[in-house]
């Protein structure tokens, strides 16, 4: 059963759309559905489910059989009903898309993918190399933050780690803005070349480092992710002794906030220590 969109012009206030009604992840909110798309399926209290915009009936993970052909054509919003259960299909938010992942590999969480973004410089039609896939993850909010309109190189030494990040990209919808290319940058370098921003996932970034520098344009960023302080230092070395400039490192810690009239109060856990993120920028 499908149900009318609400819309209306308080719909370009929702968070994680701008102005010109244009959704985060670069497919403006009101363009209609189209064979192909992904959509995420929500309801109140429950994660978002994505599915592939497919005619006729498929089969959704353990759930049951589902036809989504009328949405196409359709705008998001759009309301269903599948198995008594009322759900809106909107376009998946980045949390949407990270929520699905199937793992393998150790994935660099939300706290820490949101900020390498920012120290990376990314943005909507940059274009990205990343190196270490693992899962997919980072390839993910990668993929997301360069729009349609950009580019991202994912290279990783292992076929495995590749066929795991491809799949993810695949499930999120966004393969046509992945290349994934198998090469071992700590031994051979990046082979990508007028790069906007590089992204680092490995044990050893800074013997990709000067490849890196070689590989982005003037005033392009590289950014990175390690687990220890000994690869951290030797990471913002390396950085300084190439003659990277605003060279920074930070580490983010998440907390939690129980909120209640009278009674908020900070979480017991919190999560701590996943890595650190080091970053610095060419500009000669």
């Amino acid at each position: 059963m499908i149900l009318a969109g609400r819309g209306g012009p308080s719909d370009s206030q929702a968070p994680g759309y701008y102005a010109e009604r244009t959704v985060a992840g670069g497919e403006p909110m009101s363009e209609a559905w189209t064979e192909g798309d992904t959509v995420a399926l929500v309801r109140a209290g429950a994660p978002a489910l994505l599915v592939r915009l497919a005619r006729g009936p498929q089969k959704v993970g353990n759930e049951g059989v589902l036809d989504l052909t009328e949405l196409i054509g359709r705008a998001p919003g759009t309301g269903i009903t599948w198995l008594g259960t009322a759900y809106r299909a909107v376009r998946p938010s980045l949390s949407d898309l990270l929520g699905s992942l199937r793992r393998g590999a150790q994935i660099v969480t939300a706290k820490d993918a949101a900020h390498l973004l920012y120290l990376a410089g990314v943005g909507p039609g940059a274009t990205v190399a990343e190196a270490g896939a693992g899962s997919g993850a980072l390839t993910v909010a990668l993929a997301y933050g360069v729009g349609p309109l950009g580019r991202v190189i994912s290279y990783d030494r292992r076929e495995d780690f590749l066929e795991a990040a491809r799949a993810n990209v695949r499930r999120a919808g966004l393969e046509a803005r992945v290349s994934f290319r198998l090469r071992d940058v700590a031994s051979d370098g990046l082979d990508a070349t007028d790069l906007s921003s590089v992204v680092l996932d490995l044990p050893e970034p800074w013997a990709v480092l000067s490849s890196a520098r070689s590989s982005l344009m003037p005033g392009g960023y590289v950014a990175t992710y390690t687990p220890t302080y000994n690869q951290l230092e030797r990471t913002v070395r390396a950085l300084r002794d190439l003659g990277f400039d605003d060279v920074r490192a930070v580490e983010l810690l998440e907390r939690g906030l129980h909120v209640g009239e009278g009674g908020t109060r900070p979480a017991f856990e919190m999560l701590g220590h996943t890595g650190f993120l080091a970053a610095g920028r060419r500009v000669d």
